[in-house]
């Protein structure tokens, strides 16, 4: 019978708080529901045996306390300026309003996953180098294209093709709902371009829509989803563009080691389409990856630069080709049967720790004690 209660228990602990409890009143509040009902069926047992009365009004009182001080929405104690902080189901989320921008922050705490520029520039991020994929399928020479954009977020790649392009038709994919309410509310996200709370890969599957720029930028923490990395995924994104369209692809955490996530991926998509060509973004570890069945896609993208009146814009895709390189296809290939994306997400960032532990160590070694804390402090 003990092991029976066990087992249910076990379920109900599993399923309540990821089904019911955080996406209602949040993580802290569940702790504390949790804690209570814990601290009552321990209560009912010490006062039935009449024993440790203190004990269990000493436990109580610190629970009370809890409820008092401890439950917060506010997980970022270092930030005393947020303008929203909160948790989805899918992401805890930060919105912070800068001079000249607003970012929105997702699991990674300190990192910038959308970002809305007040003056209506460029960002100075990898939304910037995404640009040149509408160059690439003749935005100059078209009189009108179809983006689509999976992976949304607060909507930074398709405001800024609305600020820079005029002929462009965008809608956005975005798993999250509570991210798209963010971007009507808080980064200006354009009225007529419309947002579907879906899957990327599920969003595709359900439309025969083609379009001229399929702009992938899905994000599960610190890796790409699964479902949209492999063979089959990236075969579906070349179905729905069109015979000359473009896919350009954000990966994040480019490594140079041998079998690394991003050349993974590029392998996977080398295997799907003929062309495929990469840029790093300037001053962070985002690459962008341009692919097309279209032989001339770099020659269009040099053609429709040269007609853009906008120097600035103009410029950066410049800089673009001048970093552009044809990517030559491995043989590291993603499957729906084989995607550990995960796995190769967690070697990178071991990676990074291993960097950073040893320059620690580098500093240990010549300075002693004093030295790491005074670089550390």
């Amino acid at each position: 019978m003990l092991g029976a209660f066990n087992t249910i228990g076990s379920i109900i602990g599993t399923f309540l708080p990821t089904f019911v409890t955080i996406p209602a009143v949040g993580t802290s509040v569940t702790f504390l529901i949790f804690a209570g009902i814990l601290l009552a069926l321990a209560c009912c047992y010490f006062i039935s045996s009449k024993i440790n009365p203190v004990k269990t009004a000493a436990g109580a009182g610190m629970f009370i306390l809890c409820c008092v001080l401890g439950c917060s929405d506010s997980f970022a104690f270092w930030e005393d300026s947020l303008t929203f902080e909160g948790e989805s189901i899918y992401n805890y989320l930060q919105v912070k309003e800068e001079d000249n921008r607003v970012i929105l922050s997702t699991n990674v705490l300190f990192g910038v996953q959308s970002v809305y520029i007040k003056d209506g520039g460029l960002t100075g991020m990898y939304y910037d180098y995404a640009m040149a994929a509408p160059f690439m399928a003749g935005v100059n020479e078209k009189e009108s294209m179809k983006v689509l954009i999976l992976g949304m977020g607060t909507g930074t790649f398709a405001t800024q093709c609305e600020n820079y392009f005029t002929n462009l038709s965008i809608e956005g994919v975005e798993i999250d709902g509570d991210i798209t309410r963010l971007a009507v509310e808080y980064f200006h996200l354009p009225e007529d371009i419309p947002v579907y709370t879906y899957d990327g890969r599920a969003y595709l599957n359900a439309v025969e829509e083609k379009y001229d720029v399929i702009m992938v930028d899905a994000y599960q923490d610190i890796t790409i989803p699964f479902q949209m990395s492999s063979t089959e995924f990236f075969t579906l994104v070349s179905e729905h563009l069109t015979d000359d369209g473009i896919m350009v692809v954000n990966m994040n955490m480019r490594g140079e080691t041998e079998g690394n996530i991003n050349q993974y991926l590029a392998d996977t998509i080398s295997a799907v389409f003929t062309e495929v060509y990469t840029v790093d973004v300037a001053g962070s570890t985002n690459r962008e990856l341009f692919a097309s069945d279209s032989p001339d896609m770099l020659k269009v993208f040099a053609e429709n630069v040269s007609l853009e009146e906008n120097e600035k814009l103009a410029a950066m895709m410049q800089r673009v080709e001048a970093g552009m390189s044809e990517y030559t296809a491995g043989e590291y290939i993603m499957t729906d049967d084989k995607a550990p994306v995960e796995l190769l997400g967690m070697q990178i960032i071991d990676g990074l720790i291993a960097e950073e532990v040893d320059y620690y160590k580098e500093i240990y070694r010549e300075k002693g004690i004093s030295g790491l804390l005074n670089s550390v402090l």
